[in-house]
């Protein structure tokens, strides 16, 4: 197994952690079997009982729930370093699905060689524990932006959220970065209508605070965005020793 497979996610891991030498080595050994997969391919479903976990290598995810009647609300979305279904190492039985969002190159740790780990090496089973708990820090955050905050802020927080998760790894350029997202994707996110998401795009165009290609977002002003996203990254905790 190529080092490679587990690179942003040390990289993710000891900015958030103390791990040793030993502890990057018992990562970097896990067995790790890579695939490349499509934009929009299910990884796991509600309902599936996985026998492993997957590791996004590059591309991005996302976590959904689909009502009866087939509406959809997007719960999180999922960048380089994250292990999306770690929670399935301990909850058999998926309660959502996850979906690639862009092509990914994805790698899949079997729970066995996971519980071995975390068993063998406490500074990883801390660290993974911490990564959890920032997931659900997440989630939270994402349950207020969408049902307290207005469509405005509501889309300028979600931007400045994952320019902040991409920043940490490295994967943003003066206030750019790379989100292959559909519309009807990002109104998934955001709990609107497909024209409403529209109209605020544009209205963030217009001010003067973001702008889009096809794939990538670029914060023109990113102090200005974040205070009308009412952002405060501390439920990131990308301090640790915070």
């Amino acid at each position: 197994m190529p080092s490679t497979s587990t690179a942003t996610l040390i990289l993710k891991l000891k900015k958030n952690n103390r791990l040793d030498h030993d502890d990057v080595l018992a990562i970097q050994q896990l067995p790790i079997h890579s695939k490349r997969v499509a934009a929009h391919h299910r990884i796991v479903r509600d309902g599936d009982r996985p026998s492993e976990s997957c590791l996004i290598m590059e591309g991005f995810a996302f976590r959904s729930k689909l009502t009866p009647d087939g509406n959809r609300q997007i719960l999180s979305i999922d960048v380089p370093g994250d292990i999306p279904d770690l929670q399935s190492l301990h909850l058999h039985v998926m309660d959502h699905d996850l979906t690639t969002l862009s092509d990914c190159t994805l790698g899949f740790i079997p729970h066995d060689a996971l519980r071995e780990l975390v068993h063998r090496r406490p500074n990883v089973s801390a660290a993974l524990w911490r990564e959890t708990l920032i997931d659900s820090a997440i989630f939270r955050e994402w349950i207020v932006n969408v049902g307290c905050r207005p469509a405005l802020p509501r889309m300028a927080h979600l931007l400045a959220e994952i320019h902040a998760r991409l920043d940490m790894i490295g994967r943003t350029a003066n206030g750019s970065f790379e989100l292959p997202i559909t519309q009807v994707e990002l109104a998934d996110c955001l709990g609107l209508s497909v024209v409403h998401l529209n109209r605020t795009l544009q209205q963030l165009r217009h001010e003067g605070l973001v702008a889009t290609e096809r794939k990538s977002f670029c914060l023109l002003e990113k102090e200005r965005l974040e205070e009308l996203g009412q952002f405060d990254p501390t439920y990131l905790h990308q301090n640790p020793s915070l």
